[in-house]
């Protein structure tokens, strides 16, 4: 004998709701995907927060990296416009 398939399982569809979407005036927000779109935003929102406390010790620490670099930079030139001018010397003598 074939098993009864039990109503409550699979509700019936509606047909003229499936064929005809543009009928349909309801809109049905999908529950999980609108708490998806909730957690995302107040984790941008949190980000967002993070950045604008994190910005003013960012700003000290970036200062002191940007003068170190430079500083490496112009010893780096100093030392090679020396070595050049020693060779230009060695080759004059």
């Amino acid at each position: 004998m074939a098993a009864v398939p039990d109503k409550k399982a699979f509700p019936e569809a509606n047909v003229d709701k499936e064929l005809n979407p543009g009928h349909n005036k309801r809109v049905e927000p999908d529950s999980t995907s609108s708490s998806i779109a909730a957690s995302l935003a107040n984790k941008e929102k949190e980000e967002a927060e993070k950045k604008k406390a994190g910005g003013e010790k960012k700003d000290s620490g970036d200062g002191l990296k940007t003068t170190v670099i430079i500083s490496v930079i112009f010893a780096a030139i100093a030392g090679a416009a020396f070595g050049i001018a020693k060779k230009l010397r060695e080759k004059q003598t």
